[in-house]
């Protein structure tokens, strides 16, 4: 069942819960910020540490820190411990998927 087919199978009288709402806001909202893109479109390729998110990005670490931690707190973006280090990917398929459908909506004619 694709997705269009889940929303399309609830009755339009069933409104989504205050949570729910509040939750999809927030992950759009944190969706709304360049920086915040530029990350989670890196991680969807690869596995990176703070530093080198940084650097592949010309941002500073405490940008990246502070932009990871919102990211992680909404479950877009979980992380690893290698030592001291910390490794952050995307959280699962479904955030991938909702920047490749916002990439996809927006590239199309």
């Amino acid at each position: 069942m694709d997705n269009i087919e889940l929303i399309a199978s609830k009755p339009a009288s069933q409104a989504l819960d205050e949570e729910t709402l509040n939750r999809v806001t927030q992950t759009f909202k944190a969706l709304s910020d360049v920086t915040r893109i530029r990350i989670l479109y890196l991680l969807a390729q690869k596995e990176c540490s703070v530093n080198e998110i940084a650097e592949e990005l010309l941002l500073q670490q405490s940008t990246v820190s502070h932009q990871l931690r919102l990211l992680k707190n909404l479950r877009l973006v979980k992380f690893r411990r290698a030592g001291t280090t910390l490794f952050y990917s995307h959280d699962d398929e479904h955030v991938v998927d909702l920047l490749n459908q916002a990439v996809h909506h927006v590239s199309h004619d």
